[in-house]
């Protein structure tokens, strides 16, 4: 271990930690000094490509007639707002005409984990991101990544090139020509495009869907006679009309019948509470949730992909009084896109339900409701914070807080015990040391947008952290339970506040801070050559336990086979060096908070990521052994493993 920070180096970092982001902010791509890996004195230093400092210098081309298909395509995406695009090799028409109109593109190793930085980059802006694959093996590779998006109701736009019309029905060509069926139930909307004279009014039928209702992914795929296809003018394109005439901007308004319905349900209740979930941050809705609930007095708790819609901090919030939830009679759930089933939430038999939703046809799907609201998820709330008369729930309110000291007095419980063990770091230490650094100490609670993952080590440090603005916390595991996508979550979260795009504006150029575990790692980890390239200032705190979570589950296996297990004491921070980043090796808990320190300054005045390899061990999740052990997860739920 490197020391710990003394003197003026400390005084240093606090200056430096307090800077605003202007101070902070860096060009991706700037920097093309050599970056030492593993050894002080390697004479082959890593350095980031002359290319990318050319390419920031470049002007971008002029796209005009004539066009190719991919130049059509992407000027739709251009004008339609696509943030950002993630790819690897293959597509190459496509992806090129795409980032010629400056739309920030960025290469990586996967193409899985690059689909799931383009998931990420919308759950923590709530703009659309586009990714990339090949035909083939590539868009194989990015199934788990739709997947997961489709769970996470993200607007991810899934562009795939597929080789030829022609060659359809041979050996050369069967492998690529039914990608449609494999994301069957993954996406909003799918299309093979197969008549290039259409390319722009399925760009239409794309956006419509990505725009519209309730975000999922779209997917199109590309034969190369599509993206190679040349037009003379616009009078070869069918449909060729600018975004306002193919899609509206409109949204569903709430009956006003049905929210003199909700009116009186709310006060007739005595202890309602307010679930909300992805909708009221795709619709921007969180001053007219703080309206509402401040108005009726009702507390929130969130459920969802993304944490921040409503601040920990608030007097009424509940994300931190999971004792409280069974005793609420009345629900309101807001924007709760996926919906769970009888059970999965922590409330109670009786509670009764009322759902907004834009989607008309999923409301009273799962969970019978008392009243449901086809509306716009702001638009509702508005007309609810506008009709609601001012009402008092003081008991209600005592209850959730008195919940919530329950919770923080466990929490703190659990981190003093995870500080006796001193051979290796307990992840209730993680947890506390964490959120302490990143919320309680001299930076602002609001500014680090975290990427949090995991699979064993989120059940902990979800009891720590908290949310305090829009997309502040990116919740990994979502109903849908990928492996390992957390460092190209990273990706698509740092990119996300390097830009500083929607909620991220007033934060752009900090750090960013992810959780992830050993076998996670072993996933995505290449992509911490990606993050380095980009100079993009991330830390990755790996949670090495040499096991996969699981492992508990070996105690009652006769045979014995160790095959949870991976070899003990692995250098993932090692790994890190020699891809271009910062590495950090903690052993012990006293070592954990200056490593973090450390790290989080190499992002500020290097503008490079790090990885915080953090040595636990496997028996930490035995109960008997090791209390508190493996934890279950943080209500409400929705089968989020440990949301």
């Amino acid at each position: 271990m490197k020391p710990s920070m003394q003197g003026s180096s400390r005084r240093r970092f606090m200056k430096q930690a307090v800077l605003g982001a202007g101070a902070t902010a860096a060009t991706l791509g700037a920097g093309t000094v050599g970056l030492m890996a593993a050894e002080e004195d390697d004479a082959n230093p890593i350095r980031v490509p002359a290319e990318f400092e050319a390419a920031k210098r470049a002007p971008l081309p002029t796209v005009e007639f004539p066009m190719t298909g991919a130049q059509v395509f992407a000027r739709a995406c251009k004008e339609e707002g696509v943030a950002a695009l993630f790819c690897c090799p293959g597509n190459y028409a496509v992806v090129n005409a795409i980032s010629d109109t400056g739309i920030p593109t960025y290469g990586g190793r996967h193409e899985g984990a690059l689909c799931h930085a383009a998931d990420a980059f919308c759950r923590v802006t709530g703009e659309i991101a586009a990714t990339s694959g090949t035909e083939g093996p590539g868009f194989t590779d990015m199934i788990c990544g739709i997947a997961t998006a489709n769970a996470a109701r993200s607007p991810v736009l899934v562009l795939a090139s597929n080789k030829t019309i022609f060659a359809e029905d041979t050996e050369r060509g069967i492998q690529d020509s039914y990608q449609q069926p494999t994301t069957e139930g993954l996406r909003k909307y799918g299309k093979r495009l197969v008549t290039a004279a259409r390319i722009h009014e399925y760009a239409g039928y794309a956006f419509r869907q990505l725009r519209s209702g309730v975000p999922r992914p779209v997917h199109l795929d590309f034969p190369a006679e599509i993206a190679s296809a040349r037009f003379r003018d616009a009078s070869e394109i069918e449909y060729f009309y600018d975004k306002t005439k193919y899609r509206t901007d409109t949204k569903p308004h709430p009956d006003p019948r049905a929210i003199d319905r909700a009116v009186a349900l709310l006060r007739a209740a005595e202890r309602p509470i307010i679930v909300s979930s992805n909708g009221v941050f795709y619709s921007r809705a969180w001053d007219a949730l703080r309206r509402l609930a401040e108005r009726a007095q009702i507390p929130v708790v969130e459920s969802g992909a993304t944490k921040g819609q409503f601040p920990a901090d608030h007097e009424l919030s509940a994300d931190a009084a999971p004792g409280a939830l069974a005793s609420a009679d009345l629900v309101l759930l807001v924007g709760q896109y996926c919906m769970p089933t009888l059970g999965e939430f922590a409330f109670g038999p009786d509670a009764k339900y009322i759902r907004i939703d834009p989607s008309a046809e999923d409301i009273g799907r799962n969970l019978p409701i008392e009243l449901g609201i086809v509306s716009d998820e702001r638009a509702a709330l508005e007309a609810l914070a506008d009709a609601v008369p001012r009402m008092r729930h003081q008991a209600w309110v005592a209850e959730v807080a008195a919940a919530r000291s329950e919770f923080e007095a466990e929490n703190e419980q659990y981190y003093q015990i995870g500080l006796g063990y001193t051979d290796a770091v307990h992840p209730a230490v993680i947890g506390k040391e964490l959120a302490d650094f990143l919320q309680a100490g001299s930076l602002p609670r609001d500014r680090t947008t975290i990427a949090q993952g995991g699979y064993g080590i989120a059940r902990y440090t979800r009891r720590y952290l908290r949310a305090f603005r829009p997309g502040q916390i990116m919740n990994g595991a979502y109903q849908y339970g990928a492996i390992g996508p957390d460092v190209g979550y990273t990706l698509g979260v740092a990119a996300a506040v390097q830009q500083g795009t929607g909620p991220q504006a007033d934060y752009q150029g900090h750090p960013v801070i992810a959780i992830t575990g050993d076998a996670g790692f072993g996933y995505t980890g290449m992509e911490m050559e990606t993050l380095s390239k980009y100079r993009l200032p991330a830390v990755v705190i790996v949670y090495n336990n040499n096991a996969w979570g699981t492992w508990n589950g070996q105690v009652n296996n006769t045979v014995g086979l160790p095959v949870h297990l991976f070899q003990e004491n692995i250098r993932y921070d090692k790994m890190a060096e020699a891809l271009g980043a910062h590495g950090e090796y903690v052993t012990q808990p006293s070592q954990f908070r200056p490593a973090l320190e450390r790290a989080y300054q190499v992002a500020l005045d290097e503008r490079r990521p790090s990885v915080i390899n953090v040595q636990a061990k496997k028996e930490f999740w035995l109960r008997d052994q090791y209390p508190p052990g493996f934890l279950g997860k943080i209500e409400p739920g929705v089968m989020s493993y440990y949301h």
